[in-house]
């Protein structure tokens, strides 16, 4: 099956795949953690690998940024390559005095001002969109197993990187109380609502921007581990 954004045979697809923005995150992931790893799509370099972790085959592919980025791949795996479970993780900035960086979160709910969901023709009018329940409780047993510093929450999906509410707790009231700030995780709950999917995002936190500190671009494409453990724990027992 080839779409216009992944030409690769469905075969080659996992029926779960973790998703990343970065692709060269995605290859930093396969290179540490997968065996017998095969480049499944090269399209707008959009890198996609499934390789084996603990002797099953799991595809790891980049999704961009924004919702309108994540909302094409996640949509086209689901509703052409037949993806069950699809396991964003990324980064995230903190707006709560709760978490810091590195912390591990794990999206519970997504709340946005997104019409995403409206153009994809969701009947819902809520901008909070839930991630599937049982990956969640697998998720936090993985982490608790594993003593990770991790948080079960809601997080904020924004259109705007450069956004302009700068005071720590207009941040929080504007979010609708949520935790951390990213920009996928509303559009990926809305396509595993529309087509009857499951979804979860991980994140780990690498921005505390009202602490004024972050970060550098070479950390956030290598030094996530305990979130990549986490999702590919639990990639693993689903499969």
């Amino acid at each position: 099956m080839n779409t216009p954004h992944i030409c690769a045979n469905e075969k080659e697809i996992s029926k779960v795949v973790i998703l990343t923005g970065d692709p060269l995150r995605a290859k930093w992931i396969t290179e540490n953690f997968l065996t017998g790893v095969k480049l499944v799509n090269t399209i707008r370099g959009m890198y996609g690998f499934t390789g084996k972790y603990k002797n099953k085959n799991i595809t790891v592919m980049g999704h961009g940024m924004g919702m309108g980025s994540i909302g094409i791949y996640s949509y086209e795996l689901f509703k052409f390559f037949n993806v069950n479970t699809i396991i964003r993780i990324g980064s995230c900035g903190s707006c709560s005095n709760e978490i810091k960086m590195g912390d591990v979160i794990i999206a519970k709910e997504a709340f946005s001002y997104s019409a995403y969901p409206y153009e994809l023709g969701l009947k819902t009018k809520s901008k909070i969109l839930k991630a599937d329940k049982i990956l969640v409780n697998y998720a936090v047993s993985i982490a608790k197993k594993n003593k990770f510093k991790y948080h079960a929450c809601r997080i904020q999906s924004t259109d705007a990187f450069y956004n302009f509410v700068k005071n720590l707790k207009d941040q929080i009231k504007w979010g609708n109380q949520s935790k951390a700030i990213e920009m996928e995780a509303f559009a990926l709950y809305a396509n595993a609502l529309k087509l009857n999917k499951k979804a979860l995002t991980i994140l780990t936190c690498s921005d505390e921007p009202f602490n004024h500190v972050g970060m550098s671009s070479k950390d956030r494409q290598t030094k996530f581990k305990e979130m990549v453990l986490i999702a590919l724990e639990l990639s693993h027992e689903l499969l």
